[in-house]
């Protein structure tokens, strides 16, 4: 089923576990920050962080932007975002509603900044970076950016991690047929769909890292936010619980109770309007 120029599969993707993704998976770093900030040389007045799921790519930015917009469709991950904003005391410049990349509830040149965290997989490129150009205004700046899983550790203890995804894979191809599946896009590409697009003066590749402290729990919860897994959990299958035992035994016996450093890498492809 499709939404727009979007799979409804997509954003069924996400639903059900928002609680989940959100104590899980990192934050955006504060990198992300500096680095566009820098290029677009101030404080931006607005940015739309696209697909924001349960919202930790836009909070990052208060206090670094007058205004904040997360778009995001899956109703569970938007929810989760509201309710986050419902606990802060003061009126903070941010909102969250539901929006499609293709559509977005936006004036032209309204915006200096459009993010995709993790996210510009999931978007058919050529409606959403036409989209993005729309709405930003001159010399903005598009930035999808992805954090590599996993996060590096030990390779024993990744290699483990790769397997289990491996694993969620292929039951689910096992059980639901190709059309109904989720489609992601490849993220090697994000970097020739924006330069191609036309729409950008200047297109680039930047690479960074941020630490972060990690403890077992963490670690595995990492891997059990995986979207695959978790659609795997959805159709009731048996088939990854060998495999989680097997994951957790190693993560456990790596960490011995240990919190530690672990190292998140990134990848932003950006594109100058």
């Amino acid at each position: 089923m499709t939404t727009g120029s979007h799979s409804q599969n997509n954003v069924d993707r996400f639903s059900g576990f928002e609680n989940d993704y959100d104590q899980h998976r990192p934050k955006a770093p504060k990198a992300v920050i500096d680095i566009l900030t820098s290029y677009l040389g101030r404080k931006p007045d607005a940015v739309a962080d696209v697909g924001c799921g349960t919202g930790l790519s836009s909070f990052v930015w208060l206090g670094h932007a007058g205004r904040i917009i997360g778009f995001e469709p899956n109703d569970d991950m938007r929810s989760k975002a509201v309710s986050h904003l419902s606990k802060l005391t003061n009126a903070e410049p941010i909102s969250f509603v539901k929006g499609y990349s293709d559509k977005l509830a936006l004036e032209p040149e309204s915006v200096d900044v459009v993010t995709c965290s993790q996210s510009f997989h999931w978007m058919e490129p050529v409606s959403t970076l036409r989209e993005f150009a729309r709405v930003l205004k001159p010399e903005g700046i598009f930035a999808a950016y992805d954090c590599d899983w996993p996060p590096t550790l030990h390779w024993s203890v990744e290699a483990e991690y790769k397997r289990l995804i491996d694993r969620s894979e292929e039951i689910i191809g096992n059980y639901i047929a190709e059309k109904d599946r989720a489609s992601k896009r490849d993220k090697e590409q994000h970097l020739a769909h924006i330069a191609g697009s036309g729409l950008f003066r200047f297109s680039k590749e930047i690479v960074f890292h941020n630490i972060e402290t990690c403890d077992a729990q963490r670690y595995i919860g990492l891997a059990l936010s995986q979207g695959g897994i978790q659609t795997v959990f959805k159709l009731g299958s048996t088939g990854l619980e060998e495999q989680i035992r097997q994951f957790r035994g190693c993560v456990e016996n790596y960490f011995a109770g240990r919190t530690l450093d672990i190292r998140f890498s990134y990848r932003m492809r950006i594109g100058v309007k």
